[in-house]
């Protein structure tokens, strides 16, 4: 099967836009800078890259006649918003098991941000105190149960919507897009920078650009950036839901090891706890580009691409795509962190 054989449900406007960073990129003095805008590609609840994703489970929600959506996340997960947002407007329930995954000490960490907006849209928000994992929960395995007896019937939604059979299916779609957008800017993006922790918007980048490749594209390198602080895990999630996605959308060759990428050094020590180089990175895009980016993703994989461009690591004659993957709701769950203006040397 080709990427084109799968059923799509739309909940996009079209292609996400596309845009340079030029101050940015004259900042650094290194590769050209652009983003793909992952936040502004959703009328639903500000969009985000699991929206995309969900293009793709839709269909099967539908074909299989369920009534509610099951999914799971940390207290400020950006994609259990995102299913909230779906089931509101398929006319499904929606029931979210939100654990604890960051130790965060703002006291309306549990009420404010995305998980007030997932409440406003009418979802069941069910408080658990288990930490960060991006394997399959008890809790989720229970609020399953719970749907069923209660005479209900639910549709499985993992962590990011990752590791589902469909889940890279959104992204593998956005490499022919970006090509798509290539063609009608009059560039050629040679690396991609994206962040990793669920893995299957990377992993789904992977296994379409590979896809493209084999058809004649040109090489191109697409770098994971983790913010998980747990690389392993990530690392053999990316890769192995990358090889199903491949194989799904008919690539005819196993993915070689070089187009996995998984780059650490920029998560700090635990998931959802920024550290200083990505304070600076969400100061230092605010105010060259002012464009918002959130602590836990967005902040840690462009802390990511900052570095990279400035030790060279990423060189001058690069042109880089960075996919920006929404998530600013999380900011009010960091107030704390932004109390007063802290202008940066630019």
């Amino acid at each position: 099967m080709a990427i084109s054989d799968f059923d799509r449900y739309p909940l996009t406007f079209g292609p996400s836009p596309v845009h340079p960073l030029p101050r940015l990129t004259e900042h650094l003095g290194g590769a050209q800078l652009w983003m793909k805008r992952e936040d502004c590609s959703s009328g639903l609840a500000y969009g985000g890259n699991k929206t995309r994703k969900l293009e793709y489970i839709v269909p099967d929600v539908i074909a299989q006649g369920a009534d509610t959506l099951v999914s799971i996340g940390g207290y400020q997960s950006n994609h259990t918003r995102q299913v909230a947002a779906v089931a509101a407007k398929l006319g499904l329930r929606a029931v979210l098991v939100q654990e604890k995954w960051v130790d965060w000490p703002d006291p309306v960490n549990d009420r404010v941000g995305n998980i007030l907006l997932s409440r406003v849209m009418g979802a069941e928000v069910r408080l658990d105190p288990a930490g960060f994992g991006i394997g399959f929960k008890d809790s989720w395995k229970q609020a399953l149960a719970d749907v069923e007896a209660a005479g209900g019937t639910p549709y499985a939604i993992p962590a990011g919507a990752s590791d589902h059979r469909l889940g890279g299916l959104g992204f593998a779609n956005w490499a022919y897009e970006v090509a798509e957008q290539e063609r009608e800017l009059g560039v050629f993006f040679d690396t991609i920078v994206v962040c990793s922790v669920t893995g299957s918007t990377h992993a789904g980048m992977i296994a379409g650009f590979a896809a493209l490749e084999d058809a004649g594209g040109r090489p191109r390198r697409v770098l994971g950036i983790d913010a998980s602080a747990k690389i392993a895990e990530t690392t053999e999630q990316v890769e192995r839901i990358a090889r199903n996605t491949a194989e799904l959308i008919g690539l005819e060759r196993p993915l070689r090891d070089d187009e996995v990428t998984v780059l650490e050094g920029w998560a700090g020590d635990l998931y959802g706890i920024p550290v200083d180089s990505t304070l600076d990175a969400i100061r230092l895009t605010g105010q060259l580009e002012g464009v918002i980016l959130d602590p836990v993703y967005e902040g840690k994989s462009m802390a990511g691409l900052v570095d990279l461009v400035t030790r060279g690591d990423i060189s001058k004659d690069s042109t880089v795509l960075y996919a920006h993957l929404g998530g600013q709701p999380a900011l009010n769950a960091y107030s704390a962190l932004f109390t007063h203006t802290q202008r940066l040397e630019t």
